[in-house]
């Protein structure tokens, strides 16, 4: 990273060049004349503010000169925090994360900086500016690695949050590495790390570790609780929510693991746990807002585990529920064509009444705010697989496998390998009703996914 020419002598020379004389290029760059003088020789360092006005005076794009300005200031001589964070906080605004990643690999021998760097990436990550964040994290975790610190952990935390995205299978691997963590946050803030990995696992429908975080997560919740002896409000608190949001939680995250094993009657028992947390005395504004919320899942619930159970006459009143709840209209229709499809039920006339925002399901997947990308991806992947079953069994074949497509394709999007098995299945199982063309659109997705797959394993083999 060392330059063959320095900033002063680039500015220099873009001077001499326009043929501007000193004082009008500091006119035109909005820099003293006297500063300019004497960056150009070399007896004042550049600071980041005066970098940018220069830069601009030059009528570069923002950010032009910063891989430089890292090796003379940070590499070539010994960095100094008051001049490195504005530069990292610069490089993290204009998204110059290489810049960010050859400089922190430097300046980490002086572990000096740790707690800065620490300090920074949590304003970074709070701004919005995560891949900035993440890199400081990790920087920071490799820099403690053998440090039994609660630090340590909470930058494991914020990674494997950063992490999350799309591809379950690297999910999986952010969970799995995270978890060993959790016990060395404080208390406090283990309750949403449980919350979290809880909420990755049931993503990943893997519903036994689902209920046993669950499980700790409500022991967890009450202990605390217990030990609490007056409410912490919102502003000085360490959790996202209020303490019993966390218990009634646990007892929903096990009722959801119960119904998605098939175990309804114990879901409905775990509802009424809920239901009965959630029953507390004098509650604030926001505790109300949580308070509501469960009792709708109270209610919507007890009728799910109900249709789920073989009770058809409930769906009514289920469907009624929905039309008032649109957030909780992907997860509702997925156990809605379940049913349907386990009970031998026709629900054609709902798939009708619904049929607009069946459609609208795949964009409003991104603006979905109740539930995380991750479980709303796994859903709507789940509900075209049921719908798919559900036209199959009704004989409507073409439908079926063009909703069959839809769902290879979800499936691959998310790298969810169980539904990408089920969906090559149930298209070999029908494919003598498949026209030619879907045929061909079948073969060239699988096409698309092997020749993804044999470049990512040719890429991670050089890694």
């Amino acid at each position: 990273m060392e330059p063959t020419t320095t900033i002063r002598s680039f500015i220099e020379d873009y001077i001499r060049k326009q043929g501007y004389t000193l004082q009008y290029f500091a006119d035109i760059s909005g820099v003293n004349a006297g500063t300019l003088s004497a960056i150009i020789k070399g007896t004042r360092p550049i600071a980041m503010a005066q970098l940018d006005l220069i830069t601009q005076g030059m009528k570069l794009e923002e950010g032009h000169f910063y891989e430089i300005y890292g090796a003379e200031c940070f590499v070539e001589s010994a960095p100094h925090w008051r001049r490195l964070e504005p530069f990292l906080q610069r490089c993290a605004e204009l998204d110059k994360l290489e810049c960010i990643q050859r400089i922190i690999q430097q300046v980490t021998d002086d572990r000096s900086y740790i707690s800065e760097l620490f300090e920074m990436a949590e304003g970074m990550l709070e701004r919005g500016q995560k891949k900035a964040a993440r890199m400081l994290y990790e920087c920071v975790a490799e820099c403690e690695k053998y440090q039994h610190s609660e630090r340590l952990a909470l930058c494991q935390y914020r990674i494997f949050t950063l992490s999350l995205g799309q591809d379950q299978h690297e999910n999986l691997r952010a969970a799995v590495h995270f978890e060993p963590y959790i016990n060395r946050l404080d208390e406090e803030r283990q309750l949403d790390a449980i919350k979290d990995l809880a909420n990755t696992y049931s993503a990943l429908r893997y519903w036994d570790k689902l209920f046993a975080l669950a499980d700790e997560l409500g022991r967890k919740a009450e202990l605390i609780q217990s030990f609490t002896k007056k409410k912490v409000d919102k502003v000085n608190r360490v959790t996202a929510y209020p303490l019993f949001v966390y218990r009634a939680y646990s007892n929903l995250l096990k009722a959801s693991a119960c119904e998605w094993s098939g175990k309804y009657k114990e879901a409905l028992n775990y509802t009424q746990e809920y239901a009965e947390i959630i029953n507390i005395a004098n509650p604030s504004e926001e505790d109300q807002i949580y308070i509501n919320m469960f009792s709708g899942w109270t209610e919507v619930n007890t009728y799910l585990y109900n249709l789920m159970m073989g009770n058809e006459e409930v769906l009514p009143a289920y469907v009624a529920w929905i039309e008032q709840n649109e957030e909780e209209f992907l997860t509702a229709l997925v156990k809605i064509m379940e049913a349907a499809n386990i009970y031998d039920m026709n629900i054609n006339h709902i798939l009708i009444k619904f049929d607009s925002k069946i459609n609208s399901i795949s964009r409003d997947i991104k603006s979905h705010k109740r539930y995380n990308k991750q479980i709303i991806n796994d859903r709507y992947t789940k509900f075209l697989t049921e719908l798919a079953i559900y036209y199959f069994r009704q004989e409507r074949y073409t439908e079926g496998l063009q909703k069959l497509l839809n769902c290879l394709n979800s499936a691959i999007n998310i790298n969810n390998y169980r539904d990408i098995i089920q969906c090559v299945a149930l298209f070999e199982r029908y494919r003598s009703f498949a026209s030619q063309e879907i045929q061909n659109l079948y073969g060239s997705i699988i096409k698309e996914a092997y020749n993804y797959e044999i470049k990512k394993n040719y890429n991670n083999t050089f890694v």
